[in-house]
């Protein structure tokens, strides 16, 4: 018996999408009328390469270059996967066999036709290259030794994926929209390889997709430009182009979209927030995101591998205090890895501030004077905001932590290298199920330096997850959905109690946009940013 693609996509259990509010009647951008430009944050931007991409901005931009053989419709994220470069798929009894059949007629930004053999390349490098969101496909059994046999083009219409074990539906397929999955232009990348490197050196800064923007210029820390690719199979996008500026500052975002020097900020704080919607022309769109505010303790550390400490740490955040007043309106207190709207989301909030059960739990520990500790943090707005509210209530149970910023490349390269003591960041998924954030946060196959599990959170922090490992496995596999969530809820209160992370807050994202800006899409709680419907 073979299952058709009305299999059900991953429950939303809340509304994604939330309304534009302060709304004020049209007013033109300075702009010209067929660019977007983009204030925004991308400084954590390290390659354009979609098989090796695993920043927040890299999504964003493989969103609007690549195509992957299923994708979210921007329009309603509810409806779920749906056909992109592939047109329909089944699935075998045994659930281990994906069939899908490629759509007739799409093409690269560079004319060659889009085959199954291009997807089969696709995730065969992703694969190959080893880079770090190679786990998201690797988890289904996928290996250097076996990938042209579990990876294969049957012929131009049809490619196989075929899984190491029966895993629940929803849960390949959903990895199937994840950024690594992108498809990419075989015969392009080819003639760009480099001493066997899969065109990987070429394609960190040029493109090879067939989405509706082709990459025209990046450059690094300063400005990322797409333009409209004429060979996309779609409507042609509005805006010929698009340019995403880096502007850090949110008080210069705002002073730009006022001008109309720029038509979406997406990096203001609450008092520029409410500052710009009083301005002429001006609106503000609201939309529940999935990225996850946290802090995280590196278990390598004597300190902070004590139980006591790691439980004393939970108590000396001001989860209230911060969402009250410079992350209001823009975060949410939420305590549990799996975002709200997730299948198995946990809305259980076990802590709050309190600095003299923190300081009890401290003296339980031999630490009742305290101790230094140094944080990493990203320079950005509410990252470092965060950072220093806790240098203030840490400095209340006699721990003096100091601040050590640096950009996003340099603050994740210090992290995946163990090279820390307490991180404060985000994490975003990968993909919309419950694993991608189970997969990250509550499993670590092997604790060792040398295993270099780098995609995967436990492993960064060096917590070898014991018990959690096999727990989290083992929910990917249930095809009871009902099951399935609970099995996620268990796990998510056991983390809440035991791991090395202070998860803090959900992301609630505003973006302000000159009043003229329609379509545009922030890819709520599952996905990232689409400029393809985008009009003015």
């Amino acid at each position: 018996m073979l299952f058709g693609k009305t299999i059900a996509a991953l429950s939303l259990t809340t509304a994604l999408v939330m309304p534009m509010i302060g709304a004020i009647p049209a007013a033109y951008a300075e702009t010209p009328p067929n660019m977007l430009v983009v204030a925004a944050e991308i400084d954590d931007l390290i390659s354009l390469d979609p098989q090796e991409m695993f920043e927040f901005s890299g999504s964003d931009y493989a969103n609007n270059v690549y195509q992957r053989l299923i994708a979210y419709d921007p329009k309603d994220f509810s409806k779920g996967y749906q056909p992109a470069i592939a047109e329909s798929w089944e699935i075998s009894e045994d659930g281990k066999t994906f069939t899908f059949k490629i759509a007739e007629g799409l093409k690269f930004a560079s004319g060659n036709p889009v085959t199954a053999s291009d997807v089969a390349f696709s995730l065969r490098r992703a694969v190959l290259l080893k880079k770090t969101p190679s786990f998201i496909l690797t988890q289904f059994g996928f290996t250097e030794e076996n990938a042209s046999e579990t990876l294969m083009a049957k012929d131009d219409g049809t490619f196989v994926l075929v899984t190491d074990k029966k895993y629940a539906p929803s849960f390949v397929l959903n990895c199937m929209t994840a950024a690594i999955a992108s498809i990419v232009d075989s015969k392009l990348v080819l003639e760009n390889e480099v001493d066997g490197d899969l065109g990987n050196g070429w394609l960190k800064t040029n493109s090879a997709g067939s989405g509706p923007y082709q990459l025209t210029s990046w450059k690094p820390n300063e400005s990322l430009t797409i333009s409209a690719n004429p060979n996309f199979s779609g409507d042609a996008p509005a805006m010929n182009r698009v340019v995403v500026r880096h502007i850090a500052e949110s008080a210069s975002q705002r002073l730009l979209l006022e001008k109309g020097d720029v038509d979406i900020v997406r990096n203001l704080s609450p008092e520029d927030v409410s500052g710009v919607l009083k301005s002429e022309g001006v609106k503000v769109m609201t939309d529940q995101r999935g990225r996850i505010m946290y802090i995280s303790m590196n278990q390598q550390d004597p300190t902070l591998s004590k139980p006591k400490v790691i439980e004393a740490i939970k108590y000396l955040i001001d989860y209230d205090g911060m969402v009250n007043s410079f992350l209001k309106g823009q975060y949410m207190v939420h305590q549990a890895y799996l975002p709200l709207s997730y299948l198995g989301e946990l809305k259980d909030k076990p802590y709050s501030f309190n600095i003299e059960k923190a300081k009890a739990l401290l003296a339980e520990s031999g630490l009742a004077d305290g101790f230094e500790v140094e944080f990493i943090v990203r320079t950005a707005q509410e990252r470092v905001e965060i950072a220093q509210s806790l240098q203030n209530t840490f400095g209340q149970a006699g721990i003096k932590a100091s601040i050590v910023q640096g950009t996003g490349k340099e603050t994740l390269g210090k992290y995946r290298a163990r090279d820390f003591q307490i991180y404060v960041g985000a994490w975003g998924p990968d993909y919309p199920d419950p694993h991608t954030n189970a997969d990250t946060f509550t499993s670590n196959p092997d604790n060792s330096f040398e295993a270099k599990l780098t995609g995967k959170l436990a492993w960064r922090n060096a917590w070898a997850a014991d018990g959690y490992t096999e727990r989290t496995a083992a929910a990917a596999q249930e095809t009871d959905t009902a099951k399935r969530a609970e099995m996620y809820v268990q796990l998510q209160k056991d983390f809440q109690k035991e791991a090395p992370f202070a998860i803090m807050f959900q992301k609630t994202e505003q973006n302000a946009l000159r009043a003229n800006v329609e379509g545009y899409s922030i890819g709520a709680a599952i996905s990232a940013v689409y400029y393809g419907n985008v009009t003015k």
